[in-house]
């Protein structure tokens, strides 16, 4: 029989607490959004510099990243690298994980983004007297990102929503860590869980719209 008592002035009176940690959760998805684009634009690099070892670095990594679960990869950086005597804050391992997530998937869409780029661009400004470098950066590259963006945006929000595994490496300080410890205090599960999910869906809504509305005002011709 049906007989829970909903008691949302708790959840509510904990909101603040939840916002804090809604806080480290975008600075945490942020952070591996910034750092995963760098390594994402290297890992791109390597596979197209013709070189064999370089390639098969970043092949290794897109591979790894994209074929095995992001719960293993967070779990590894953790546990695995404390194996070897390397031990990491719950906070680091969280990011360093969602980072090599991220840029293998990020390195994959640049892949794609690139041949969707014709040939003609880079010769035009190897043409011009740019080096391959500067064709690369100066020409190639911002095409790159332009055509990437909006798989981007979608990488941001699984990174939003990938910060709710460091509970396998007893994160507590983002909103799903936060909002387990104010459930184990208070049994109102319902309540706590379903304000995060609402908070969740909010951060990743309030993405997407920004990103739809700058892709409009950027990219219109």
């Amino acid at each position: 029989m049906f007989n829970y008592n909903f008691r949302w002035g708790q959840a509510l009176n904990s909101l603040p607490q939840m916002l804090e940690g809604a806080l480290v959760t975008m600075e945490i998805a942020i952070l591996s959004m910034a750092v995963g684009i760098v390594v994402a634009i290297v890992l791109t690099v390597f596979r197209l510099s013709g070189r064999r070892l370089l390639a098969a670095v970043a092949t290794t990594w897109v591979e790894i990243a994209r074929n095995t679960p992001a719960l293993f990869q967070i779990y590894m950086v953790h546990f695995g690298l404390g194996s070897f005597g390397i031990h990491l804050s719950p906070y680091l391992s969280l990011l360093i994980g969602i980072t090599f997530n991220n840029a293998g998937y990020l390195a994959e869409n640049f892949r794609g983004a690139l041949k969707a780029i014709p040939d003609t661009q880079a010769r035009a400004a190897r043409s011009l007297g740019m080096s391959a470098g500067q064709a690369f950066g100066s020409v190639v590259m911002p095409q790159m990102l332009r055509i990437s963006f909006l798989p981007m945006t979608n990488q941001m929000v699984w990174a939003i929503l990938m910060t709710s595994l460091g509970a396998v490496v007893a994160m507590n300080t983002d909103l799903y860590g936060v909002t387990s410890e104010l459930n184990a205090r208070t049994f109102r599960t319902f309540e706590f869980f379903a304000m995060a999910a609402v908070i969740f869906y909010l951060i990743t809504k309030v993405i997407t719209l920004t990103a739809r509305l700058l892709a409009a005002r950027l990219f219109r011709y």
